[in-house]
């Protein structure tokens, strides 16, 4: 569209919200209302508070129309992300009540859809458009009231009674003050922190929440103290059950700057004078207006209309750009992981379908299959690590992502999060019906605890976990040279007899002296030959462990053996840690995790040689690794461990490159 070309907005659920997005549409510049979606047509009153509308009988049938160009989300709070991905995918611009979606994860899983479908995505915090938010902006960044120490920011109100039903409490309805008006006091507090940094907005570096929960496990009043690396703390609180007087307060060296009723511009949903009271020290009072215009959801929608006109994704500030939604939605679970706050709705029990809303689908091919000796059924020829996440719904974003990409290798241990990760995968496995298809990777034994006894006792904790009665592929997690390694072989063996171990077993973290020990020990007595490796395997030689008892598979005599047993590797750290990226360079020695693990000239010509190959290819250097990992000549299994969708995605780029003997050879050695 063009400033010149009205933008057509269709509205998802028709309830009070999307009546107030109406009034706001009918007095833009930029827009029209053309169509709404409900779930029930026949409602009675629809017509009569849509007049201008076409009606349709659900939410796809609108997200088909080619004559609607941008979405109003007003649905309830859970399925904002899910109709969010939908619009993308059939290639409309939304704009999404806040919260956008239950979580930062959620938030970047829709910001990632549509930026890959080149679409605008917004959060409708409606007050960052207001023109008072540019004026304040402007006040606290001038130094009106010198510098700035603290914020005291409140949105409450009274809803009446308790009632575990309606979507203001339900646990099913993501209920609560905190997602439904705490974002607006953390937004606004996290926006003027950055005005006094001359940013967009800033994020807090420590978060403290607290809140008092109801018989749902949802928050009637909350309270949270943000703390800023300019020295600023904030004070935010929300309620539904306790009227507050909605102010924000910015404190300062030399005065103090009051805005009532913030959200509003200091009137109502049909427009206010946006006053903002600069009070010195002194007692001095300056009061700024800017008149009241025009109906206060106008801004947002127009805001979107030249967005999409120009050309832009998202929000320019001080509207919400998607960094910005991103730092709210964080500082919003860390409120409420501190005040114990998980929804029902984000259980496995609830949350049996995608963030799509759709049923898990496999048959993706973008990551190939291929056989590993000892085991009865194909792997991905990567593994997903995954024990940065912790919680259900966090984690099976990425887990069903990698799932539908044609991924179906996932690597576990018992330690990993305390024993999150297990019950994550155990939770996700269960929930979507994947366990036969999977493979899945056990560890355990991890020091201090590597003793032989330790295998089955830890195997029961992890089975149990895990949701499951055997992994497919074990490892033993570091080794412990004070045992004789025929104990090891035994204690993993009988696990193998017992039906818990259906594929190869074997050590992480192994020398090849122990492994042969354990070979030959093994074929001594009669049992199952240990027959997979979890060692570091990468284009760069790790040079020092990256922690304690790590064994690195990349050094020339490694490489030989390996290809001589054709034992297969799981390597981690794959793609050396960052080597491969910007982050490291002969000239940049800010990480010293890097510089002691990989820095030498050697790796820094196969360095040197992987940036020269991704720009004839047109790829990252990072890509190149990872395909030189894949193309070994021995069974090589890269670990990856992406935290976000286009992690994953970036990474099975590697897929699209075919390396030669010749080049593996080459960026190996320079020969």
């Amino acid at each position: 569209m063009t400033t010149t070309t009205k933008l057509r907005w269709g509205i998802i659920g028709p309830g009070a919200i999307a009546r107030d997005f109406r009034r706001g549409v009918l007095d833009s510049e930029h827009c029209e209302l053309v169509a709404i979606a409900t779930r029930n047509p026949e409602k009675p009153g629809l017509a009569e508070q849509f007049p201008e509308c076409r009606v349709f009988n659900g939410y796809e049938a609108l997200l088909t129309d080619p004559e609607v160009d941008a979405i109003y989300i007003a649905t309830p709070h859970p399925s904002h992300a899910e109709w969010a991905i939908r619009a993308a995918e059939a290639g409309k611009h939304v704009l999404i009540e806040k919260p956008m979606a239950l979580s930062a994860f959620e938030a970047d899983a829709v910001f990632h859809t549509h930026r890959k479908a080149g679409t605008f995505a917004g959060e409708a915090f409606m007050y960052r458009l207001f023109p008072h938010t540019k004026l304040l902006w402007d006040l606290v960044h001038s130094g009106a009231i010198g510098e700035v120490r603290a914020i005291k920011s409140s949105f409450g109100f009274q809803m009446g009674s308790f009632d575990p039903a309606h979507r203001i409490f339900a646990s099913e309805m993501a209920g609560g003050g905190i997602l439904d008006v705490g974002g607006y006091t953390v937004s606004i507090a996290r926006f003027v922190a950055g005005a006094a940094s001359g940013k967009p907005f800033l994020d807090p570096v420590k978060v403290s929440g607290m809140a008092t929960l109801n018989a749902e496990g949802t928050d009637n009043w909350a309270a949270a103290l943000l703390q800023f690396d300019n020295g600023i703390i904030a004070e935010v609180s929300c309620s539904v059950l306790v009227n507050q007087d909605n102010m924000l307060r910015i404190l300062g060296s030399k005065g103090r700057i009051e805005v009532p009723d913030f959200w509003f511009a200091n009137g109502d949903r049909t427009g206010g004078d946006g006053r903002i009271d600069v009070i010195m020290n002194d007692g001095e009072t300056t009061t700024h207006t800017v008149d009241k215009q025009k109906h206060l959801y106008a801004f947002e929608a127009d805001a979107v209309a030249e967005a999409v006109a120009a050309g832009r994704q998202e929000f320019e500030s001080p509207g919400m750009s998607w960094a910005d939604s991103l730092g709210n939605a964080r500082t919003l679970d860390q409120w409420r992981a501190d005040a114990g706050i998980v929804y029902a709705v984000e259980t496995p029990k609830h949350r049996v379908n995608t963030l799509s809303g759709r049923p898990l689908a496999s048959g993706g091919t973008t990551i190939p299959k291929r056989a590993i000796p000892g085991l009865d059924k194909e792997a991905s020829a990567v593994a997903l690590g995954f024990e940065d996440f912790r919680s259900f719904a966090s984690g099976a974003i990425l887990l069903d992502a990698f799932w539908e990409q044609g991924g179906n290798l996932y690597d576990t241990a018992f330690v990993y999060g305390g024993g999150t990760t297990e019950k994550l995968f155990g939770d996700w496995h269960t929930s979507r019906g994947t366990r036969d298809e999977a493979v899945l990777i056990g560890k355990g034994a991890h020091s201090p605890l590597c003793y032989p006894d330790v295998i089955s006792k830890q195997l029961d904790v992890s089975l149990d976990r895990l949701q499951t009665d055997y992994v497919d592929i074990y490892f033993m997690h570091r080794d412990n040279l004070d045992v004789p390694v025929g104990e090891f072989v035994d204690a993993m063996d009988a696990e193998v007899k017992k039906g818990r171990i259906r594929g190869p077993y074997g050590g992480s973290n192994w020398t090849r002296e122990r492994f042969d020990e354990a070979i030959a020990y093994a074929d001594r007595t009669g049992k199952q030959r240990p027959g997979a490796l979890s060692n570091n395997y990468a284009l760069a030689e790790m040079l020092d462990p990256v922690w304690a008892g790590c064994v690195t598979a990349s050094t020339d005599e490694w490489k030989s053996w390996l290809k001589d047993r054709q034992i297969p590797n799981f390597s981690w750290s794959s793609q050396a840690r960052g080597f491969f990226t910007n982050s490291a360079g002969r000239d940049k020695t800010g990480n010293p995790e890097l510089v002691r693990c990989w820095y030498n000239e050697r790796n820094f010509a196969r360095r040197d040689r992987a940036v020269e190959l991704a720009e004839k290819l047109g790829k990252s250097p990072i890509h190149v690794a990872l395909a030189w990992a894949l193309t070994q000549e021995f069974p090589s299994i890269p670990l990856i461990g992406p935290r976000r969708l286009v992690e994953l995605e970036d990474s099975l780029k590697a897929f699209d490159i075919k390396l030669t003997p010749e080049q593996v050879t080459w960026l190996d050695s320079g020969a």
